[in-house]
């Protein structure tokens, strides 16, 4: 697929890439500059992740974003996206309650924030809610393995998927997902062999992060991988940057250059 070409991708172009045997390349975004930069660098999907909270807002988790912070990040992702497909994800409570409110809340995102689709996450308790999505022509992206919006009832993160129980209950999830009419699942903190077994199983892309290099694509936070969240780095992580460091370099230049009269010079001032 010629990453050059400015045309709109859609899930068909998705599935053909798996069925193809090629790679998908996501990565989060959250605001139409990042959206732009990576959409010229060939990702193929962006999702407006509830990640947010935790990176871009200031929340200790992803439980606090609420629908219209997600609508108003995903409206901006949209406008700086050209090429890359855009999914919306359904931040906790959303989606849960039943399907005619997921229903809703998913239009929304479509409607009004311009996004090509959303992501939920759950697996065979949220068969019969991507069903009702997709029924009504909202396309949906699964989510399996670690959730993190269910942080507070697993008491923490955790690899999912290491005991057989667990990795039997994964695959019975991927079937479901892909049932309803999912057309991708993200397959998060999972162990790798699982993961590829994973997506052996189902004929619908499968986008890992935290899973191996067995699924059909990768995910990744963008400041995770540009070096700009620093709280932690996860294991799943490779840093290719360090621009936190190149900020507080600028800054510090910057404020040191106001205070010693040195900013702004002649050739930046008005006559």
């Amino acid at each position: 697929m010629d990453t050059s070409s400015p045309r709109k991708l859609t899930v068909r172009d998705l599935a053909a890439r798996r069925a193809q045997g090629g790679k998908i390349v996501a990565l989060t975004a959250y605001d139409a500059l990042m959206a732009r930069l990576a959409d010229e660098c060939g990702a193929d999907l962006l999702l407006v992740g509830d990640s947010m909270g935790m990176t871009l807002l200031g929340y200790k988790s992803t439980i606090p974003v609420t629908l219209e912070q997600s609508l108003h990040h995903t409206a901006a992702v949209c406008r700086g996206a050209r090429r890359a497909l855009v999914i919306g994800d359904m931040p906790f409570m959303t989606y849960q309650i039943n399907p005619d409110e997921a229903l809703r809340n998913a239009g929304r995102f479509l409607q009004e924030a311009g996004a090509d689709g959303v992501k939920l996450e759950g697996g065979r308790s949220m068969a019969a809610t991507i069903g009702r999505l997709v029924g009504a022509g909202v396309p949906v992206l699964g989510h399996i393995g670690l959730l993190p919006q269910q942080v507070l009832a697993d008491g923490g993160y955790r690899i999912r998927g290491r005991t057989p129980e667990e990795a039997a209950a994964l695959l019975e999830d991927a079937v479901a997902v892909e049932a309803a009419g999912a057309f991708g699942i993200v397959l998060e903190g999972i162990p790798a062999a699982l993961a590829e077994q994973i997506t052996a199983r189902v004929s619908i892309p499968t986008i890992g992060i935290g899973a191996g290099a067995g699924c059909t694509g990768q995910i990744q936070v963008v400041y995770d991988i540009l070096g700009l969240f620093e709280e932690f780095v996860p294991r799943h992580t490779r840093r290719y940057g360090a621009l936190a460091e190149t900020i507080r370099q600028a800054f510090t230049a910057y404020a040191g250059d106001v205070r010693g009269g040195r900013f702004p010079s002649a050739a930046e001032s008005f006559q």
